[in-house]
């Protein structure tokens, strides 16, 4: 399994994760969301976190080549420190978060499906990103677009975010290439794409849909969500397989398979890997049995790239 590495030399809060098992019997999407935003942040704060600028006032740190007309230096004397006053266009993201509620997301064989730790995760990002007063919006996908809100922020925008993240997809086959071009096409402006899924598909039709999204000066960033038993195919006895996506049954004796398997796995991971390596897009694996603050984490480094890209 590929998974996104930790910054060098960066020092990371102490962990107090919250067990994905226990956050899914919360029945409120937006608690999840909350519980798992305002835990990170908390040890984020009580933290020597030097990995992030997470700003939560209207001033960003001095960078060679800012005015120094817009030194704020009350503040350097109180923080021995030099801050420029931040505009509007620099402290608001543009973020749409794209969604894959196909049919192979209905997997889960740990209590809870990788649908619902996806819809947690999006939910997460949302609520986060609205605490930024940053604007967010969805493509929520299946065989085709089933929920679109474009890129807002204002009162009530993320309940409504909320809500559509809270309808279960129809779980139909996955057209993932067909998505990606619509979402290019509805994305003009500069921005931030989050994409969550599986990624059970063509590799090349993914780099494809990914170039587009670069070439329109997207930040991307992915989260490639899988299942634990999607990962080892530890299964102890001979058994009738079924594909979620084609409904294809088959019989397969997983001791016997599980070597093939693995390899043909790692060979589809090091694609994805490979192609978001080229295109500069930040990829995280998961699976989902982590917790889901892991994601956050990346999410963070991201949206601070972004941010800094644009000044």
């Amino acid at each position: 399994m590929t998974v996104s590495q930790r910054d060098p030399g960066v020092s990371y809060p102490p962990p107090s994760y919250i067990d994905p098992a226990s956050l899914m019997r919360i029945d409120s999407l937006e608690l999840r969301a909350r519980s798992i935003v305002e835990g990170f942040m908390t040890g984020l704060h009580r933290s020597p976190y030097h990995g992030f600028s997470v700003e939560f006032t209207e001033y960003r740190q001095y960078v060679a080549g800012d005015d120094p007309r817009y030194l704020d230096w009350k503040l350097f004397g109180r923080s021995d420190r030099y801050y420029v006053k931040r505009f509007e266009d620099e402290t608001n993201l543009r973020c749409h978060l794209v969604l894959d509620q196909s049919r192979s997301m209905q997997y889960g064989s740990i209590g809870y499906t990788k649908a619902d730790y996806a819809r947690t995760l999006a939910a997460t990002l949302g609520y986060f990103l609205a605490s930024q007063r940053d604007a967010v919006g969805l493509f929520s996908f299946s065989g085709e677009l089933e929920e679109y809100l474009p890129a807002r922020y204002r009162p009530g925008w993320l309940r409504r975010l909320i809500v559509a993240l809270d309808r279960p997809g129809s779980g139909t086959t996955t057209h993932l290439g067909s998505v990606l071009e619509l979402v290019t096409a509805r994305t003009q402006k500069r921005g931030m794409v989050v994409l969550i899924s599986d990624f059970l598909t063509d590799v090349g039709e993914l780099a494809t849909r990914l170039a587009q999204l670069r070439a329109n000066r997207h930040e991307v960033s992915v989260f490639q969500i899988l299942d634990p038993a999607e990962l080892s195919f530890d299964f102890p006895e001979p058994a009738l397989f079924q594909d979620l996506e084609s409904g294809e049954e088959i019989y397969v004796d997983p001791p016997a398979a599980r070597a093939d398997y693995l390899a043909r796995l790692q060979a589809h991971q090091q694609g994805i890997q490979q192609t978001c390596d080229g295109l500069g897009v930040q990829l995280t694996s998961l699976s989902t049995a982590q917790p889901l603050e892991t994601a956050l984490a990346d999410f963070l480094r991201t949206r601070n790239h972004a941010k800094s890209s644009r000044l």
